[in-house]
């Protein structure tokens, strides 16, 4: 890794590690409220327990890195410990203010500012809560099972204990501390520009796909198949197939563009997770 990249990296955790422990320290455990995973684990624990929660913090996710040792790598195992240990020490030296005693506020607030922080350090390859590493490692064993279906069992079951221990009431603002936190996490990880994946299928397809990136300077990819049977008649037909990735906001002017060209053209739509590499910013056009 580039000397460059290191600091990059660095720099993005320790941002998160206290993004995140503002949201904890300045908004959640004053209220008794808390977030799923390790994190909301430490909590309940140091809240019938006298153990302190930045002890708790690093402890309890010391099995999950060694997971994360053993499956993931050395380099990602090294950078979680890092951010883990720093947040713990961030927790036990830093003072923050108590930012406000209103309980939505503090809710949504608090999930706001501890999933800025899981996102950075995600983008800094790193985890400042080992579940998701025991999460992707089950849901690979199991394969027919997701990561996300994994973390929101065990959350199901976190908040369950919550509404005991806390009360329903602190249990049912955590779930909305849970759902803020989670919604920046993939506001960090895929920014405001999430990615569409655009699919044509039509008889115009060299038009379509000169209007794409002429018109509306967008790339595209052109691959070969075959038309099936349809109220056409035709089979085994040869047909070009356009693929594009746009933002949400440029969907309407390319499915408008292409039925311009084309009102019988079959689009599909798929949600894009993540990109790497292509071209995917608009080329400016003169």
């Amino acid at each position: 890794m580039k000397v460059r990249d290191l600091f990059k990296d660095s720099f993005i955790i320790i941002l998160g590690i206290f993004s995140a422990a503002m949201g904890l320290k300045g908004f959640l455990l004053s209220s008794h409220f808390i977030d799923g995973g390790v994190t909301g684990i430490s909590i309940l624990v140091a809240d019938v327990t006298p153990i302190p929660l930045y002890l708790l913090i690093f402890v309890i996710n010391v099995p999950f890195l060694w997971l994360g040792y053993r499956k993931l790598g050395r380099k990602f195992a090294v950078k979680s410990t890092m951010a883990i240990a720093g947040l713990s020490v961030c927790l036990a030296l830093v003072e923050f203010p108590d930012v406000t005693h209103d309980k939505l506020l503090t809710a949504v607030f608090g999930g706001v500012f501890l999933g800025t922080g899981v996102g950075l350090s995600i983008r800094g390859g790193a985890v400042l809560d080992g579940t998701e590493i025991a999460a992707l490692l089950v849901s690979r064993k199991a394969q027919i099972v997701k990561v996300s279906d994994v973390i929101l069992i065990l959350n199901v079951v976190i908040f369950g204990v919550a509404a005991f221990l806390l009360g329903i009431e602190s249990a049912l603002y955590s779930i909305l501390t849970y759902l803020s936190a989670s919604k920046m996490i993939d506001f960090i990880l895929n920014g405001i520009e999430q990615y569409t994946g655009i699919t044509v299928v039509s008889t115009k397809s060299e038009e379509i796909r000169i209007a794409i990136t002429e018109n509306l300077g967008r790339g595209v990819t052109v691959y070969q198949g075959k038309h099936g049977f349809g109220k056409d008649g035709l089979i085994n037909d040869p047909r070009d197939i356009i693929f594009t990735v746009a933002t949400r906001l440029e969907i309407p002017s390319i499915k408008g563009l292409v039925l311009d060209i084309d009102p019988k053209a079959f689009i599909v739509q798929q949600s894009i997770d993540d990109t790497t590499g292509g071209l995917l910013k608009r080329k400016h056009l003169h």
